[in-house]
């Protein structure tokens, strides 16, 4: 992902909404890693762990989604 789509995405959604803190990669960091998270640390880790990026991300050029839960679905398919 290039580091201008991660910014659209991330000013969109919000790097909380954007952050897979079940993935194992996530589990397997180190505690002080992960503590004191915040939108800088976030997207460098998401950058070196792309992984630690929720999926699916789509985005069209006005819509962006991460995940695809039934909200999701819905801003895609009506």
């Amino acid at each position: 992902m290039s580091a201008a789509d991660m910014d659209v995405i991330v000013k969109t959604v919000g790097w909380e909404n954007l952050l897979n803190t079940r993935s194992t990669t996530w589990r397997g960091l180190d505690d002080a890693g992960k503590g004191d998270m915040n939108e800088g640390k976030a997207v460098l880790m998401m950058g070196e762990h792309p992984t630690l990026i929720k999926r699916p991300v789509i985005m069209d050029g006005e819509r962006v989604t991460v995940g695809w839960r039934p909200e999701q679905q819905a801003v895609w398919i009506n």
